[in-house]
């Protein structure tokens, strides 16, 4: 290989840093990254992807929704929210054996991770018993946890680990100068408190956000720098492509192109270069050769099965045949 080109080469293969001396990204520079040659953008961030992880293989984690509808908050993307007319009905929490099953048949199907969504704004104690002792069971069966349950009071993230909760999920969203255009019912501080909690409970964090909400590529890159901010980095973050729903306030917002969400995985990516980073909503509608690309760009997670709470998601069946066309094997 010619010096000069193996020189470069290495160079892309290093950390890539902020360019403010301090630690952390701010969201101009973090912009900067957008603004790269698409080209080039994905070969930076694929050195910075293996620096890390095996390019070639990718976690695998099924959802599972253990409490749907009813929700309480305002939500503009969310088909579970009381307060639109999407046809989701409010439904009690999950049997325990039912979700065991569930878990069961992830597994079998070779996913590792199973998360638990309940449409709550928080929980209360007695709701917390109860998915407690589903932790532990899905734990039992070999795979790890996760849960997303809302808003969380002080104690109950221990709580959680205690049972064995491996990973809590909590989103920002959006960035914090266009979040209340789209949540109305609790504040940024309130999110960033719960992610505080799980993480001096000593569990994983998972937290990522949402695209396709009508931001503006400024505000994709608050959103990533807020998330590069978080000390320490989330563990995983999965980034949502809005799945539009009639009868909520977005469901006749304009999305983004797909350049423009591979772009916004690539500078997750580099600014994000040792967190797992998922393709989460939005991949049913997307062609392979999309998320071929994302997975170019460092995407190295996916949710996996036919439903993402109360929206379509690729079969496994596809999954696996796309993962066979790209050499593509499992965590």
């Amino acid at each position: 290989m010619n010096q000069a080109i193996a020189s470069q080469t290495l160079a892309f293969h290093r950390p890539v840093k902020p360019h403010a001396e301090t630690a952390r990204w701010t969201p101009e520079a973090v912009a900067e990254l957008f603004a790269l040659p698409f080209n080039d953008l994905l070969f930076r961030a694929q050195g910075v992807h293996r620096t890390h992880f095996d390019a070639n293989r990718v976690q695998l984690s099924t959802l599972l929704s253990i409490k749907t509808g009813g929700c309480p908050e305002d939500c503009g993307y969310c088909p579970q929210s009381v307060r639109y007319d999407t046809g989701v009905s409010s439904q009690e929490l999950m049997p325990l054996d039912e979700v065991l099953a569930a878990a069961q048949a992830a597994k079998a199907a070779g996913a590792s991770r199973f998360c638990m969504g309940a449409a709550w704004r928080g929980p209360k104690q007695r709701d917390l018993d109860e998915v407690k002792q589903m932790i532990a069971g899905v734990k039992a069966l070999g795979m790890e946890t996760c849960a997303t349950l809302g808003m969380l009071k002080e104690g109950m993230a221990g709580q959680l680990k205690d049972a064995g909760l491996d990973y809590y999920n909590h989103n920002l969203d959006t960035a914090p100068e266009k979040y209340d255009d789209i949540v109305g019912t609790r504040a940024y501080d309130d999110r960033l408190d719960t992610l505080r909690q799980v993480r001096e409970s000593g569990m994983h964090v998972c937290c990522g956000g949402i695209v396709g909400m009508g931001e503006s590529r400024e505000e994709r890159a608050g959103l990533l720098a807020q998330l590069a901010n978080l000390d320490p980095q989330p563990e995983s973050v999965p980034i949502n492509n809005l799945v539009k729903v009639a009868g909520t306030p977005l469901a006749d917002v304009d999305g983004i192109d797909w350049s423009e969400f591979v772009r916004t995985i690539a500078v997750a990516r580099i600014v994000l270069p040792q967190s797992f980073v998922r393709l989460s909503a939005g991949r049913q509608q997307m062609p392979e050769a999309v998320q071929a690309l994302c997975f170019l760009a460092g995407a190295n997670s996916i949710f996996y099965g036919d439903k993402l709470l109360t929206t379509g998601n690729p079969e496994c069946d596809g999954d696996r045949a796309l993962f066979a066309k790209l050499d593509i094997q499992p965590l």
